[in-house]
């Protein structure tokens, strides 16, 4: 009863915050002055062709909630989330959830499959630092993990592109190869896919495993000095036994008070990394969104985000009460 307790309570909470983020996300958009239609008369002025297309402008407006009172957009555009009608995008004159369609199945599958390199590396490599400390594999790892959290990803994907294209004559921009791009799916095609993916996973990755690694050690070198670990050795249980029984289950709480937060790193990708390595994901979407000032697709991309993080968060909770009966009785 007490676990159901709980998650009803954080589920109360996710709602609440959701609906208040939703205004908050609103107001983000729209605090920039003017709007794309603005800049859409002020380029038709400029040409000359302003009287002549007034008509389209009014239609434009109306069709787009433009011309009602900024309590009214918002609803208006709240109703539309709910109801899974994103809008469409004034830029690219779409639906944004085709726009969202191209792109989400390329940045699920880098995003997921980063996620899953990140733990199974980060973790493990953690463990063995806190149990052989000061270890020579332990100072490489910390000097490793020093670098990838200092080092931006984007400048790690510029060097690695230089690198590869001046050794090895490999261009890693894009996801196909010139001869590929045009082509008809084809199981050579697919090969060359997974080959300009591979870079991707290691440049977005290092970040996160480097940061994991830190964590998992400090924690589980702070569990392994506490009284109840000394009691159980003095018990006689293995150090196996008692390192994946007791302090790892402690130590890994940090982590998966985080691991909810990669559900909008899932949806969103690495913005910047993307637009270095020219790869189609909804990160650069959304900054090409944001500069053309199309606030439907910022909006929705921002609230989905925004939406993704409550729920990510939610489930990180219920994680936790789960693995530690801490949380759940206060």
């Amino acid at each position: 009863m007490a676990m159901l307790g709980y998650v009803w309570q954080r589920f109360l909470y996710m709602i609440v915050l959701s609906l208040v983020l939703s205004v908050v996300v609103f107001a983000i958009i729209q605090l920039p002055p003017g709007d794309y239609l603005t800049t859409y008369i002020t380029r038709l002025m400029i040409e000359g062709r302003g009287e002549e297309d007034q008509a389209i402008i009014d239609s434009l407006r109306k069709q787009y909630g433009l011309d009602l009172p900024i309590h009214m957009q918002y609803l208006k555009w709240v109703w539309g989330l709910v109801r899974g009608d994103l809008g469409r995008s004034f830029f690219w004159d779409r639906p944004i959830k085709d726009l969202l369609g191209e792109r989400l199945p390329l940045t699920i599958m880098i995003s997921t499959s980063t996620l899953i390199f990140t733990y199974i590396i980060a973790i493990p490599i953690g463990v063995y630092s806190a149990t052989h400390q000061y270890s020579i594999f332990d100072y490489v790892f910390t000097v490793i993990g020093f670098l990838g959290v200092g080092a931006p990803n984007f400048l790690l994907a510029l060097i690695l592109m230089f690198l590869l294209y001046e050794l090895f004559g490999f261009s890693v921009g894009g996801i196909f190869s010139p001869e590929f791009r045009a082509a008809v799916w084809s199981w050579a095609k697919v090969m060359d896919m997974l080959k300009h993916l591979v870079v991707p996973l290691v440049i977005i990755g290092t970040s996160g495993t480097c940061g994991l690694i830190r964590v998992m050690r400090a924690n589980l070198l702070d569990e392994l000095r506490k009284p109840y670990v000394t009691t159980a050795r003095a018990k006689g249980l293995t150090e196996r036994k008692l390192l994946t029984k007791y302090p790892m289950r402690v130590a890994i709480n940090p982590i998966l008070s985080t691991i909810g937060w990669a559900l909008p790193g899932i949806f969103s990708g690495s913005a910047i990394v993307s637009m270095v390595l020219l790869l189609p994901t909804v990160g650069p979407l959304l900054l090409e969104a944001l500069r053309s000032q199309d606030f439907y697709v910022a909006g929705s991309i921002l609230m989905i985000l925004t939406l993704l993080t409550m729920i990510g968060t939610f489930i990180s909770d219920i994680l936790l009460a789960w693995a530690d009966p801490r949380v759940r009785f206060g």
